[in-house]
């Protein structure tokens, strides 16, 4: 059984879904930037079965409102407190893919108080000049032209190539989860991810912590992950086969057996 409810978070309204069963302990699950909820559909048989799920959309993202940019990552993560203190939660575990999974190390790092573990899929903890001239790129293209200018080549990041050739159906979710983000909610979260500085307060990380990348990402590669993991106190690190950007859509058997052993297991 699924709950939608709405979240009042500072400038912004959430739309948030909630899933399984109230006597479980709670999970969190955080969307990439120009996905929506929707991103974990593949997830939830798996994930309800030793928790109760949260997933929302970030804000500028899917039924969630889109206000002004720019966004940082202190908005983003204080949008998840205001979803957990909206549904009396106390503590929780974090799950979050790329824009999502920067989000949880931030959540991680500074309300430690409020989460239990940290898994981060397919993210960074920083991006080099040549990146951050990248989202300029994007930013431009989407503020100009509308969120379909960078469809293509978001989808041609996010899946591979064998995936785009005989899997048509994960491809048109992901499509029609980009072009049903609003302009100003990519372009503020962009804003957020030029801004990325977590990198290097991995150390003080006191929260468990699983690292996930896909096999063929480009965008937050294995090695670069890998150099996350490392940096961060007993972190485990993980790869998903057969996988580029979007990982749980693409390999969501894998995906579920890692995540799933993780929760069980730490």
């Amino acid at each position: 059984m699924s709950t939608s409810l709405e979240v009042r978070s500072g400038d912004a309204q959430l739309a948030v879904k909630v899933d399984g069963s109230g006597e479980l302990p709670w999970l969190i699950l955080s969307n990439s930037l120009a996905t929506n909820l929707s991103m974990w559909e593949g997830q939830l048989a798996t994930l309800c079965k030793t928790h109760r799920v949260v997933r929302y959309d970030a804000r500028g993202h899917g039924n969630s409102s889109a206000p002004d940019r720019p966004y940082d990552f202190s908005m983003l993560c204080n949008d998840v407190i205001a979803v957990m203190d909206s549904l009396k939660v106390e503590t929780a575990d974090i799950l979050g893919l790329s824009l999502g999974g920067m989000t949880a190390l931030g959540l991680g790092l500074d309300h430690p108080d409020r989460f239990n573990r940290v898994i981060c899929c397919c993210a960074r903890g920083d991006f080099p000049a040549a990146a951050i001239a990248m989202w300029d790129d994007r930013i431009k293209a989407v503020s100009e032209s509308g969120i379909a200018a960078i469809a293509d080549g978001t989808l041609n990041r996010w899946f591979t190539e064998v995936t785009h050739r005989s899997r048509p159906k994960i491809i048109d979710h992901a499509r029609s989860m980009i072009l049903s983000t609003s302009s100003m909610g990519y372009c503020g979260c962009a804003d957020a991810l030029k801004g990325l500085d977590y990198r290097r307060r991995l150390p003080a990380m006191r929260k468990r912590v699983l690292f996930v990348a896909g096999e063929h990402d480009l965008a937050a590669t294995p090695d670069a992950m890998r150099d996350m993991a490392d940096a961060t106190p007993d972190a485990l690190f993980k790869v998903i086969p057969a996988a580029a950007h979007i990982a749980n859509m693409e390999n969501s058997g894998h995906f579920n057996s890692v995540v799933s052993g993780f929760l069980a297991s730490h």
